[in-house]
């Protein structure tokens, strides 16, 4: 655990990475599927002994549609997630208001399960009644946290913006190739750097394993450009 001291303060304060879990699992998801999304693409088609035009522009098609899909995809899920979480709220706001007693008393045993004595638990319960109970019930009772709260608009742009600048740097190599043969190599050599580099700085700012991180990232691109590449070379005289 990392500390850092900041003047005006009188000790340590720690620094956790929980509040980035949001907008960290939309940015690496969605640089993750414009790596291997947009590689794989380019990866069938070249398979196929598409020209290059043909491979350039099956991969910006890629990249435009996929940066775009993300963006609605992660907006309309996460959108159903802070519906979920309205209609909870709304709901224990009645429930502080008509049962006020049934309420303080629930949040009492929530804290005894959790090791207080009764008396204690109670005194807790009731001091924050006093100072935020809707607070306290949507974080010990329902699980919410500020930090996890659904944010789509965020989501969505975090997300479409990972994909498309992610997705880039294949689509930049395979123009950059020098001939047909090197092209799917290059493509396949950038793409696993590329995602060698992201599961690091996944694991990184999460705080998990850095060879765990790099290498479930790397697994799973490298499915889906070889299975991509084995489709394009398999049907690439059927159509």
């Amino acid at each position: 655990m990392h500390r850092e001291r900041r003047h005006g303060t009188a000790g340590p304060r720690e620094r956790h990475r929980y509040a980035r879990v949001g907008w960290l699992r939309a940015a690496v998801l969605g640089a993750d599927d414009g790596i291997v999304s947009t590689s794989s693409i380019m990866i069938g088609v070249a398979a196929a002994n598409g020209s290059r035009s043909a491979i350039a522009i099956a991969g910006l098609a890629g990249l435009v549609a996929g940066a775009m899909s993300m963006a609605v995809g992660e907006y309309v899920s996460v959108s159903s997630q802070r519906d979920t979480e309205r209609a909870d709220i709304d709901r224990e706001i009645r429930e502080q208001l008509a049962h006020p007693e049934l309420e303080l008393e629930e949040l009492t045993q929530i804290y005894v399960r959790r090791g207080l004595d009764q008396d204690f638990a109670r005194e807790v319960a009731k001091r924050l009644h006093r100072t935020d109970s809707l607070g306290a019930h949507l974080r010990d009772e329902l699980g919410m946290a500020e930090q996890t709260r659904a944010r789509p608009v965020q989501a969505g742009l975090v997300s479409a913006t990972s994909f498309a600048a992610a997705g880039l740097f294949p689509l930049l190599a395979m123009l950059a190739a020098s001939s047909q043969a090197s092209r799917i190599g290059v493509v396949v050599g950038v793409a696993l750097a590329m995602l060698a580099l992201l599961g690091a700085i996944g694991a990184r700012l999460g705080g998990a394993p850095t060879i765990r991180g790099t290498v479930r990232v790397l697994v799973g691109g490298g499915l889906a450009m070889g299975i991509t590449a084995l489709i394009g070379n398999l049907f690439q005289n059927v159509f």
